[in-house]
């Protein structure tokens, strides 16, 4: 007998606090000014990464209105409502890009917040990530499966964008098993995965969530509610290796969810159900974990080597060097080339964090 599927969102889940919830958000136009507060927490365990660069000091942090207030293009309603704002990315123009589950889903504004143009309509999945019951639970399944034909559901799918070093748009649709690639100008240009199919073949995917660049131009695909892995590709789509299963050890994981790499090849995956981060070598070899990160989401690195891990940054040690206030726990993160942050939530609000 199939299980019975929980139509609650598995980011709505206890112990998250950035939403879930299908409903549409203002964006938040308060201005507000806050202290970023020298945490000198260490969260890691085991052998740091080499190189790890010191703590930063105590910072100012201004987080301001984000997107500008009734600046929309032609032929779009303003002031914008975002429905989940899953993920946030800054393109090579300095242009940024949301994505949301919603009408227009991939959406382009000036670093003011003004809309540029959107686009995404038909491309992405109208299925949605459930949690499955407790109950029927197992250790060595996965707790999500995906819903289709649920009500209100418009690009339900959509779980992260992300900017290469060329420039291109990679977009992941965790429902449809499948990531685009485009280029600049949002024209699609090679896919990862078989759209509609699930599989764990090196072709398949089941329920991806984000994907991460190398600094040869490799690519990592944490694959991600339903795989329990990483899938490592060449810059040109060929599948090179995998590593993971379900489970709680070094290179296990409940739930692959975000992944980033720094500038020596190190990749940090989001381990979210096992609340930790889990850092390896470019091929897989586990080095450390960071534990007890609680249920972080969006991770992006800064241009001095830390990493944004949801609400905090940490250097390369895993040690907590700055809180950004008022942030919850964000779903999707960006830095820009001047090292502003954006975080994107599920409750529909993008918050820029300037310095």
């Amino acid at each position: 007998m199939s299980p019975d599927i929980s139509q609650t969102s598995p980011d709505d889940r206890p112990g998250d606090t950035d939403g879930g919830r299908m409903f549409p958000g203002s964006m938040r136009l308060a201005l507000i000014l806050a202290t970023i507060v020298f945490a000198g927490q260490t969260a890691g365990v085991g052998q740091a990464p080499a190189s790890a660069p010191a703590s930063r000091t105590a910072q100012a942090y201004k987080l301001v209105e984000f997107p500008a207030p009734a600046t929309s293009a032609a032929g779009f309603a303003a002031p914008w409502n975002l429905i989940q704002a899953s993920s946030v990315a800054v393109t090579s123009k300095g242009t940024v890009l949301v994505l949301h589950r919603g009408a227009h889903p991939i959406l382009e504004f000036d670093a003011a917040g003004k809309l540029l143009r959107s686009w995404g309509d038909g491309m992405i999945s109208e299925g949605k990530v459930a949690g499955i019951p407790q109950a029927n639970w197992a250790p060595d399944r996965s707790r999500y499966s995906a819903v289709y034909g649920a009500p209100g559901c418009t690009s339900c799918g959509a779980h992260s964008v992300r900017v290469d070093a060329q420039g291109n748009i990679w977009v992941v649709d965790a429902a449809g098993h499948v990531i685009y690639k485009m280029n600049p100008a949002g024209k699609e240009i090679m896919r990862l995965g078989t759209r509609g199919e699930v599989g764990a073949g090196p072709s398949h995917f089941n329920l991806p969530t984000d994907i991460a660049f190398a600094p040869n131009g490799d690519l990592y695909v944490t694959d991600g509610y339903g795989g329990a892995r990483v899938v490592k590709f060449s810059r040109d789509g060929k599948f090179l290796m995998e590593w993971g299963k379900r489970g709680t050890g070094p290179g296990e994981f409940g739930l692959p969810h975000n992944v980033v790499v720094d500038g020596q090849g190190r990749v940090y995956v989001t381990d979210r159900d096992n609340q930790r981060i889990q850092v390896f070598d470019a091929n897989g070899k586990f080095l450390t974990e960071w534990k007890n990160t609680g249920g972080v989401s969006g991770l992006a690195m800064t241009g001095d080597g830390h990493i944004v891990t949801g609400a905090v940054l940490r250097d390369l040690n895993g040690t907590v060097t700055t809180k950004l206030p008022d942030a919850g726990n964000a779903h999707g993160a960006a830095v820009d080339a001047a090292g502003h942050i954006y975080l994107a939530q599920l409750t529909g609000v993008v918050q820029k964090y300037v310095r």
